[in-house]
């Protein structure tokens, strides 16, 4: 385990609002990580704990109380009492240094990275082949999204689930839609991209457009193509949880036949919907079990932060390393 897994692990157990010292002093108390090499681990624990938020990683949020910062695990936010969050990040981020690419990489590759991403944001996610599709029609060939989202209402208590479902269904979940690209380095690369994302998001509640790398000089075309469309736009890190939503999407209502459509000429979709309606139909009984089966159908994501750093050596993904 390293030194960031050990302090991740340590948040989860604890589970509700911590400072550093105390995350220490379980990693200690535990073993999670051997201090041997390190002077002084409460300096250690503190300037980790900060570098989570300097440098994006969505993981981890803090507030500031009584001129103290307490942290905590982005995803058990709503089981924890806070009371007044404080946005205020440091205006001095850690310095990084991007490893040089000595082979270039396969775009489905950034596939699994999304899929880490979103699912630290609550969204069970699945890649949709297109090859896979028994409509061969070369019309078809910005229908497919290259990969489809669902992210549930987050309601405490059964008896709000069951009066939300018993009003309107839709509002209990939101679909989208995203178009993967390697690199957006110019205006045209953009335009045809975006519109791609446009056509293949149409049945979608949120489309984006996410890529892994984009040109500095187009963040004001990108800005008024997400006003006038609505498309969201992601700027993907090899650390995934240090991924940014550049532009939000616009909400859309479904378009069912377009739903339909996809349903009829890829199975991987259709079995996507099945698995969203089996899940929403679930008695109490059995929910636990086939939210087990929707996240087991959907694409893998990565466990820690060695294996991310793992797979983008195997990919030959350009990553960013502290100094």
């Amino acid at each position: 385990m390293t030194i960031k897994e050990a302090i991740l692990k340590s948040l989860e157990d604890i589970n509700v609002l911590t400072n550093y010292s105390d995350v220490t002093a379980h990693i200690i108390n535990n073993k999670y990580y051997d201090f041997k090499d390190a002077k002084t681990p409460f300096a250690t624990i503190s300037a980790l704990l900060g570098d989570f938020i300097r440098l994006g990683d969505t993981r981890v949020k803090r507030i500031k109380k009584s001129g103290s910062y307490f942290y905590y695990l982005t995803k058990n936010e709503a089981k924890i009492d806070i009371e007044a969050l404080d946005t205020t990040i440091d205006s001095n981020p850690t310095k990084v240094t991007k490893l040089e690419k000595n082979r270039t990489y396969e775009e489905r590759s950034l596939h699994k990275l999304l899929s880490s991403y979103l699912k630290n944001t609550g969204t069970y996610s699945k890649t949709i082949f297109h090859e896979q599709s028994n409509n061969k029609d070369s019309n078809q060939i910005w229908t497919h999204p290259d990969m489809i989202g669902i992210k549930f209402l987050n309601l405490q208590t059964k008896a709000s689930q069951n009066f939300l479902k018993s009003i309107n269904r839709v509002d209990i979940f939101k679909l989208s839609s995203y178009e993967i690209k390697r690199e957006i380095n110019n205006d045209s690369d953009l335009k045809k991209a975006f519109f791609q994302a446009v056509s293949n998001s149409s049945w979608a509640n949120y489309g984006y457009l996410v890529a892994f790398e984009f040109s500095d000089n187009l963040t004001e075309e990108m800005e008024r193509l997400n006003q006038s469309f609505g498309i969201g736009i992601i700027e993907l890190n090899a650390n995934p949880y240090q991924s940014k939503i550049l532009f939000s999407a616009k909400y859309r209502d479904l378009d069912f036949k377009t739903i339909d459509k996809l349903c009829n000429i890829n199975k991987e979709f259709e079995k996507f919907i099945e698995q969203t309606e089996t899940l929403l139909k679930a008695e109490e009984r059995y929910y636990k079990s086939t939210e087990k089966e929707l996240d087991e159908f959907c694409d893998s994501y990565f466990e820690n932060d060695t294996e991310v750093e793992k797979y983008c050596k195997e990919k030959y993904i350009p990553f960013e390393i502290t100094i």
